[in-house]
């Protein structure tokens, strides 16, 4: 079985809210990545993404879809509690409620706004696409088996996909200077 370290670098900064929270900006590499908030002594990931392209290039465009309604946005103090707590619910339900999402549009927005501010972000430069996508998986799965409150805070939902029948196993060492509730040491991809 092969083994490798997974170094994780971070938190930066959503794009364009640097200046609010003193963070540095994202580095221009593809990867993986965490997308968390402040959680006791260290952060509760959310979720985990994937892209092909440079890091802040994918997170204008997450940032687009935040302010239009089509991502949920939470509210973040119930979400330093380690509950979810829905602002707006996008995805399928913002697709068929945009008349709702128009009378709350103001509101709805400043929320996103506060939501992405106080996102950390943690990065590993994974050049390998099926490798990013397995990584993905795992840590959702992870994420999923959290025990309650923490479980419900990810967003269900995602095309994940996972190590295919005939793919060998790899045993992937978390390596991260904070810490990352919800990411275990090794994870099995």
């Amino acid at each position: 079985m092969r083994e490798f370290n997974l170094p994780w670098s971070g938190p930066y900064s959503w794009p364009e809210f640097e200046a609010i929270n003193g963070l540095p900006a994202l580095p221009a590499f593809p990867g993986v990545y965490l997308n968390g908030a402040d959680y006791k002594s260290g952060y509760l990931i959310c979720s985990a993404g994937i892209t092909g392209r440079p890091f802040h290039k994918r997170f204008r465009e997450h940032t687009k879809c935040f302010l239009n309604g089509d991502y949920t946005v939470l509210d973040i103090a119930a979400l330093q509690q380690g509950r979810r707590c829905e602002v707006w619910h996008g995805w399928g339900y913002a697709r068929t409620h945009r008349a709702q999402f128009a009378e709350r549009q103001s509101e709805i927005r400043a929320a996103a706004k506060r939501h992405m501010a106080a996102h950390r972000l943690f990065v590993a430069h994974v050049e390998d696409r099926r490798i990013r996508e397995r990584i993905e998986a795992a840590i959702m799965k992870c994420l999923y088996a959290l025990p309650p409150p923490l479980c419900d805070v990810p967003d269900r939902g995602m095309m994940l996909a996972p190590r295919r029948p005939g793919e060998a196993e790899i045993t992937v060492c978390n390596v991260c200077s904070s810490e990352l509730c919800g990411l275990p040491e090794k994870l099995s991809i």
